[in-house]
């Protein structure tokens, strides 16, 4: 039944007819997708907290920060694949479109291994940087190396998905993970209750069912029919002009989500300071907020692919209308989802953990930051519009200097003064407002610019 429906959604027409529609039907397996991908860390959290202990959890909620860094290289590099393909695809332009395929699927294996080495040489120094108590130190290094060993398998997975989000099919990369979360949530009670490996263990089966994603997409790719079909001969040869397109495009996007992920090291430093309760309480929701952002992210990519096809074909003014009813229906979905998450506060950290002292502590998060995401809707809209043409930079030196410029600043300078956790929490929503209004006049810039390159054709 799940496959049945899952099969509505794909090979979406971006070129023609309604838009509005289109949108909303790629951007909710999208968001399904992004929210099982998080639902396995929420599935080691939930497990840890409640059959291992709190710090057990806490060591996960503290490599979060950590995960979602690594996790955004992949994705904002995947992006570029993603505008690649997709415009070449709004060129008819098979023949590219199929080279940019493999050179991307090349790439991310190359990426993710790079990912392992370096992750693994630096794990124990990152724990000095975040200022790790003791009591969660071994767990949380435990538990970052054994999930560093599954890297090559989610830059894979990601690519991958890249690919099939190019021509319209947002459900594929959803059915992928909706199978691997299966896994790893039995896997992860079969580990804490079966076995002696507890934290260590639970990672693993995160490394496990990451490759059986990648695995599981890429035997759907090699069977697939058209441009994004690939063929294991041709996976020898990179081709060098796509892959600096596919990196122009993708690294400042990446760099976009890492400066977040960055950001919130810095915060994560910040809340170790005030003890294990609020490392804990950090976590589980951070855990469910994120499920938000999901649903942002989803009109953000389904707007950049929309975008990348329209702009290959050459249609102006429909990326503009685009970008318009992305970001109308990206506000009010947010909403929507960020109000249910509060209205359901209590029960949903009382998944994580018994502690009323922690429960209450999630909720203060919540506040500060799930509710106030229509503004991150407006950031991802018009930074994802401006990637599908091409424009990919600006906006992430944009989110450079205005969100982590304004968090380091507010830790740094700010928060000695007032060292509670609800001024901490403070700071995501000033740096929103900062980042919002500057994207704002860097949109309007980048429109009038691509007017005039669009007169002179």
């Amino acid at each position: 039944m799940f496959a049945r429906l899952a099969s509505r959604y794909r090979d979406i027409d971006m070129l023609h007819g309604s838009l509005w529609d289109k949108l909303f039907v790629m951007a909710i397996p999208l968001a399904l997708t992004g929210i099982l991908q998080q639902l396995f860390n929420t599935a080691d959290v939930i497990t840890l907290g409640h059959y291992v202990s709190d710090e057990a959890m806490a060591a996960v909620g503290n490599n979060i920060p950590i995960i979602g860094l690594i996790v955004s290289l992949f994705m904002g590099i995947s992006i570029g694949a993603n505008v690649v393909v997709a415009r070449y695809l709004g060129m008819l332009d098979d023949n590219n479109a199929n080279d940019a395929v493999h050179t991307s699927l090349i790439f991310s294996v190359y990426l993710g291994i790079a990912i392992v080495i370096c992750g693994e040489l630096l794990s124990s120094a990152s724990m000095d940087w975040l200022g790790v108590p003791e009591e969660v130190r071994g767990h949380s290094l435990t538990y970052l190396r054994c999930y560093l060993a599954g890297m090559p398998f989610m830059a894979v997975y990601n690519f991958e998905a890249a690919l099939f989000r190019s021509k319209g099919d947002t459900s594929t990369p959803l059915m992928a993970l909706f199978y691997a979360s299966v896994l790893n949530a039995l896997g992860n009670l079969a580990c804490v209750l079966l076995t002696p490996f507890g934290v260590a263990g639970v990672a693993l089966c995160t490394t496990l069912a990451n490759g059986f994603a990648a695995y599981y997409l890429f035997v759907k790719l090699q069977k697939a029919q058209g441009p994004i079909s690939i063929q294991v001969r041709k996976l020898s040869h990179l081709n060098l002009r796509k892959l600096r397109a596919i990196i122009a495009i993708g690294l400042p996007a990446g760099i976009q989500g890492m400066v977040f992920s960055l950001s919130n090291l810095v915060i994560q430093s910040a809340i170790n300071s005030l003890g294990a309760d609020v490392m804990a309480a950090s976590a589980a929701a951070f855990t469910i907020e994120i499920n938000i952002y999901c649903t942002i992210n989803a009109f953000g990519l389904s707007a950049t692919t929309f975008i990348g096809q329209n702009y290959g074909a050459g249609n102006l003014k429909r990326c503009q209308d685009i970008t318009l009813i992305s970001m109308l229906l990206c506000v009010v979905m947010a909403t929507l989802v960020a109000t249910t998450v509060y209205i359901l506060a209590r029960p949903l950290l009382s998944l994580f953990t018994t502690s009323e002292t922690v429960i209450a502590l999630g909720i203060i998060r919540i506040i500060y930051i799930g509710l106030p995401q229509g503004l991150n809707a407006i950031m991802e809209i018009l930074s994802g519009a401006m990637r599908g043409v091409g424009y990919s930079l600006p906006p992430a030196l944009v989110a450079l200097f205005s969100i982590c410029g304004c968090r380091l600043l507010y830790v740094f300078f700010i928060f000695p003064g007032y060292n509670t956790y609800e001024s901490l929490m403070l700071v995501y929503p000033l740096s929103w407002v900062i980042c919002t209004l500057m994207l704002i006049v860097l949109y309007l810039y980048n429109q009038r610019r691509l007017r005039k390159l669009h007169e002179l054709r």
